[in-house]
């Protein structure tokens, strides 16, 4: 990695000389009371564990002009990744519904329209944060015609057309298309990351890496190292949602999402962007020796802090995104797996992964909760 204070100041950037020692003290203190406040007071010990390691690959701190480094981010609790998987109980209840309601059988035999996804309204755009998870719907199974049959997700939009962007409006000093183009590269980020059929596949998010700033020292390395070899520190699922092609495959072509992006004017005289957003994906398995069709779902929540900062301040690449926050939250995958992929358990599905769910039942969809205070494995309440 190379040194940050060893490259040589641009002309447009205005020369350290200009500030005085008694503005430079100021600075230093304001920024060391604000990451002491934002970090976390206990952190994990697999956050601990991050943070040591990325010291030891940062040379010098946080540099006048530099824009923020990837050790800020550690400490300000970025990265997170708590697992929800699911327990054989719902599979019991399954059972006993489907007796009373044999249209339930995935591929619905009988001829019944139970679950069809057609009747249902979909929801106005979330423009505010919920304060509670949404209503109970029918325990409908889900099908390959039918595949958000018993989510709430069914009347969420339909892939892209989830995320709607805000109307852009200048920021004091800053002008509307700067904030309009801060908006629409966080939404590409989104879009490539979350919603790619391939890279849901495995494959590569050219287009996501391509609006991050590659001057932010370590993330784009960090973030190819993950996708190049996965381990339980360089996780591609912590920023993109993957799925092992020869262990499952979509249950058609849609992907459900909610959720809502805001703007303001950001701590590095940029445009701050924060996005939130659940996306619920219906798989089958890939090759399934018994014929058969069954559909799960795995519900992925994340939350992104991104700025477009001011590059005659910053020593950053006009245009590109900084990276300053990601947090996910994954409901329906195997715990203590840690090859880059989503790996959705099904109803029928003796249980895998080598880390058995210890901690509490969650609501997957429930976008009122906070994420990314602490790293659990727990189950979900619902798929």
């Amino acid at each position: 990695m190379s040194d940050r204070r060893s490259e040589e100041s641009s002309g447009d950037e205005p020369s350290s000389s200009s500030i005085s020692d008694e503005v430079w003290e100021q600075f230093l203190q304001d920024t060391e009371r604000d990451i002491r406040k934002s970090a976390p007071k206990e952190p994990s010990a697999r956050a601990r564990e991050v943070s040591e390691r990325l010291k030891g690959q940062q040379g010098q701190p946080e540099g006048w002009r530099t824009g923020p480094a990837w050790q800020e981010m550690n400490g300000r609790a970025a990265r997170r990744r708590r697992t929800w998987a699911v327990i054989g109980v719902p599979l019991a209840i399954a059972v006993a519904v489907v007796a009373m309601r044999p249209s339930l059988i995935p591929g619905d035999p009988f001829g019944s329209s139970a679950g069809t996804d057609t009747a249902a309204t979909q929801l106005p755009a979330e423009t505010t944060t919920p304060t509670a998870p949404p209503s109970a719907v029918a325990p409908d199974t889900p099908t390959l015609a039918h595949p958000f049959a018993g989510s709430p997700a069914l009347r969420w939009a339909d892939g892209a057309a989830g995320i709607v962007l805000p109307k852009a409006t200048a920021l004091g000093a800053i002008p509307k298309g700067r904030v309009e183009l801060a908006l629409q590269q966080t939404r590409k980020l989104l879009v490539d990351a979350n919603l790619n059929p391939d890279v849901m596949a495995g494959g590569t998010p050219s287009a996501a890496l391509s609006v991050l700033d590659p001057k932010q020292p370590g993330v784009l390395d960090n973030l190819k190292t993950s996708l190049r070899s996965p381990s339980k520190t360089h996780d591609p699922l912590f920023l993109f949602s993957r799925f092992d092609p020869k262990d499952v495959k979509p249950a058609g072509k849609i992907v459900k999402v909610r959720g809502r992006i805001t703007f303001a004017k950001g701590k590095y005289q940029g445009v701050a962007v924060h996005a939130d957003y659940t996306f619920v994906y219906p798989v089958v398995r890939a090759a399934a020796t018994d014929g058969s069709t069954e559909v799960t779902r795995t519900i992925v929540r994340r939350v992104i802090d991104t700025e477009l900062s001011d590059p005659t301040r910053y020593r950053v690449t006009p245009g590109r995104l900084t990276l300053l926050r990601y947090d996910e939250d994954a409901g329906n995958t195997a715990c203590g797996i840690d090859d880059g992929y989503l790996h959705p358990r099904f109803p029928s599905q003796a249980p895998t992964g080598s880390a058995a769910p210890t901690g509490p039942s969650v609501d997957p969809y429930d976008r009122s909760r906070d994420i990314g205070k602490e790293e659990a494995c727990g189950t979900v309440s619902r798929t």
